[in-house]
């Protein structure tokens, strides 16, 4: 059977199967009932009809945690669904109900991470009108690449500045979707990598916006305030070939 479908037996036909992605509405649930829809005893991986944990993506690692009691070491997408691979333990059978449980401490200092790129990134665009070429995260620190050629002199001590006070500015984060032709029609104002392609099997856009800063499509998890990120450091800035530039951030409590 070919990974994302499912025999359905009522109707004796292959159908679409799809895991509900709980974090896309809620990013602070931390608990989560679901039923097994598949499992790879092989890989020890478990598919749920629907789940709070992040696979991984844009940058932002996959959650950890535990499903049914056994610890969840990685999470990824194949296709509609999201696998949860599972340490030694039993597993589950198609059918059943499982309880899931997010580390949430790492959780909550990915999606601090999170948000504070997206200051960075809004403060960048703002201050400079440059674009992102990539970024990555570990919980509590980040680097982001830009499109600079040079890096304007004093950088790294003027965006930290500019950064924090954001941050001190308590700006709401609003989690909206949309449909895809306006993220289309308006590409910078939603699409803030150097690659804005939406592709067409997408049928709704979820736009995080830092409320008068940065808003832009993402489906990664944030926190609700830009007051909770704490603190953001620039460790370090570096030239990664002509027209690209990186900067490397840690945030901490204040």
């Amino acid at each position: 059977m070919s990974a994302g479908l499912v025999l359905a037996p009522e109707r004796g036909k292959m159908a679409i199967v799809t895991t509900e992605l709980l974090y896309l509405d809620d990013a602070f649930m931390r608990r989560f009932d679901a039923t097994v829809q598949a499992v790879d005893e092989d890989e020890r991986r478990i598919a749920l009809d629907r789940t709070a944990f992040y696979p991984g993506g844009g940058g932002q690692p996959h959650d950890t945690g535990t499903l049914a009691g056994v610890a969840v070491t990685a999470v990824s997408k194949d296709g509609g669904r999201a696998w949860h691979t599972v340490a030694d333990g039993p597993l589950p059978g198609v059918g059943d109900r499982v309880q899931g449980e997010l580390d949430w401490g790492r959780r909550y200092a990915l999606m601090r991470t999170h948000t504070a790129l997206h200051i960075l990134c809004g403060v960048v665009w703002r201050e400079w009108g440059v674009p992102v070429t990539g970024g990555n995260m570990e919980p509590l620190s980040g680097r982001m690449d830009f499109e600079f050629d040079p890096l304007p002199e004093g950088f790294g001590a003027t965006v930290e500045k500019l950064v924090n006070a954001e941050i001190a500015a308590a700006r709401p984060v609003v989690v909206s979707f949309s449909p895809p032709d306006e993220a289309q029609d308006t590409p910078t104002e939603l699409i803030r990598t150097k690659v804005d392609l939406i592709p067409e099997s997408v049928t709704q856009i979820r736009v995080v916006d830092i409320v008068g800063l940065d808003k832009q499509a993402d489906g990664g998890t944030h926190v609700r305030n830009t007051d909770e990120v704490g603190k953001v450091t620039v460790l370090k800035t570096e030239s990664k070939g002509k027209g690209n530039k990186r900067i490397r951030i840690q945030v901490t409590d204040r």
